[in-house]
């Protein structure tokens, strides 16, 4: 049985140890159709607050909005991938963040219609997910929560809820698509053991593996050899195992995160290091023509929104999607929203506010 503290349940102490990754406040500039209106300071005498989180496997993502309004305030917290951290320290972040963004607007938990979570990895395992249904349910009431893969919200932002393909490609890979029809469908995200192909991880690890090719001397030296020994400090080509195998691989942020590597070596000139975005990219259009297949769309070409850290390369991975895209009679555009305005967009679907 809950009590409560103010009008909250109360949790185990262990969800304040849990502190903001990078906290940033900014407000949206660009309204759309759902989110119109900017919102002054200070809370609503109505129910019509709404909360969207966009959570991923390396950072989560928080915004609070009426209505009529463009999100009021962003603040960013660590992962809240249960396959990181856990169901219990998952749940405990998750409800760390919306409170903490209630608050910090000024805003009740009985004003708000409703939140919106998209978690990575939901929908995977039947079980894991009514836990964690139950226990965020629990943890946030009276504040109504829909929850969704984090996928889903990059694609209600990116596509403004309309119909389409979204790519995303950050730690992981995986696609969603929605037809005419509404009928909604994804592609990827099988895990980055044998899959996430061309996500940040997958390009990580080809890079590890680029690297020792070109310490043996199977490829040519490019940057990337010489970035890897400066970077770790290598004195060795050999001292590149140790380091990797303590540090990175049982991490899987720090192994997407070595793709920054890559993408400076690939900045500096080296071919083979470009040629990995060639790839990915190769991979990532194999989802948007399986999605196509499945789905029925009122037109062509069919719209192909992205979003994700990988993105961040430009045009080494941008323009050999766009070919792609192109070749399957698709047109790659630019996301119109974040992922956090969308699983705000998604809050709005869910919980729609009454007439009166």
């Amino acid at each position: 049985m809950h009590t409560t503290e103010g009008s909250w349940p109360i949790l185990p102490k262990t969800i304040d140890k849990i502190s903001k990754k990078n906290t940033v406040y900014t407000e949206v500039a660009d309204p759309h159709a759902l989110l119109q209106l900017k919102v002054p300071h200070g809370g609503a005498n109505m129910k019509q607050w709404y909360v969207g989180v966009d959570g991923g496997g390396t950072k989560t993502a928080v915004a609070i909005s009426t209505a009529d309004s463009v999100p009021i305030q962003t603040m960013t917290y660590p992962t809240c991938s249960y396959q990181s951290i856990g169901i219990p320290e998952s749940v405990a972040l998750i409800t760390k963040v919306v409170r903490e963004a209630l608050s910090g607007g000024g805003v009740s938990p009985q004003d708000c219609a409703g939140c919106c979570v998209g978690m990575p990895c939901y929908g995977e395992n039947p079980a894991n997910d009514r836990e964690i249904v139950r226990l965020l349910t629990d943890a946030l009431t009276p504040v109504p929560v829909y929850v969704v893969n984090d996928g889903e919200v990059g694609w209600a932002g990116s596509l403004a809820c309309g119909e389409g393909i979204h790519i995303v490609s950050g730690t992981g890979s995986i696609a969603f698509g929605r037809g005419c029809d509404k009928e909604f469908t994804r592609c990827g995200g099988w895990v980055e053991f044998f899959g996430d192909e061309g996500s940040c991880y997958w390009i990580g690890r080809q890079g590890m593996s680029l690297f020792s090719k070109e310490a043996d001397g199977r490829l040519p030296r490019g940057p990337l050899y010489e970035l890897v020994h400066g970077e770790f400090g290598l004195t060795e080509d050999y001292q590149f195992i140790d380091r990797i195998v303590r540090e990175f691989a049982p991490y899987r942020e720090k192994v997407a995160g070595f793709q920054r590597y890559v993408l400076q070596a690939a900045r500096a000139g080296d071919t083979a290091a470009a040629a990995l975005y060639e790839t990915a990219a190769l991979e990532l259009a194999l989802m948007i023509r399986t999605l196509k297949a499945k789905l029925r769309f009122s037109a062509e070409p069919i719209s192909v929104s992205y979003s994700g850290g990988i993105f961040h390369a430009g045009e080494f991975i941008l323009a050999p999607l766009r070919k792609k895209a192109e070749e399957l009679n698709c047109i790659l555009c630019e996301p119109k929203y974040s992922a956090t305005e969308g699983a705000l967009m998604l809050a709005m679907e869910r919980f729609p506010l009454s007439p009166s």
